[in-house]
């Protein structure tokens, strides 16, 4: 949403393409803007193309309530993980921190139990 704050035009048009990408809509977002030919407007729609793959629908994972949709919880739980494989003094063989992750993930969603 940073890049989408810069494009000029009207707020309705704004405001429009902002509920479109709420909702995983990128090809109509897209269509909004090709009567645009501001360097703005085409910098929005490359890196809405670059990015395609991570624009989810968040209204529907929202409604769900599947997952958070903010990224504050994954930052801290990877902060946590990355703490842990850097234990002092600790020895990790490169193949074996997948599986650390997984049962650290698996834990801190309830799914196994600590000892």
């Amino acid at each position: 949403m940073e890049n989408h704050y810069k494009m000029s035009g009207s707020m309705r048009r704004i405001n429009i393409v902002k509920q479109l990408l709420w909702k995983g809509k990128v090809d109509d977002a897209v269509a909004r803007f090709t009567d645009y030919k501001l360097k703005q407007a085409l910098n929005f729609c490359v890196s809405l193309e670059k990015h395609r793959h991570r624009i989810l629908n968040y209204q529907y994972y929202q409604a769900k309530q599947i997952c958070s949709i903010g990224s504050g919880a994954i930052e801290s739980t990877v902060k946590q993980l990355d703490r842990r494989t850097k234990i002092s003094g600790a020895k990790w063989k490169l193949e074996n921190v997948p599986q650390v992750i997984a049962h650290r993930c698996a834990y801190l969603n309830g799914l196994i139990f600590a000892w």
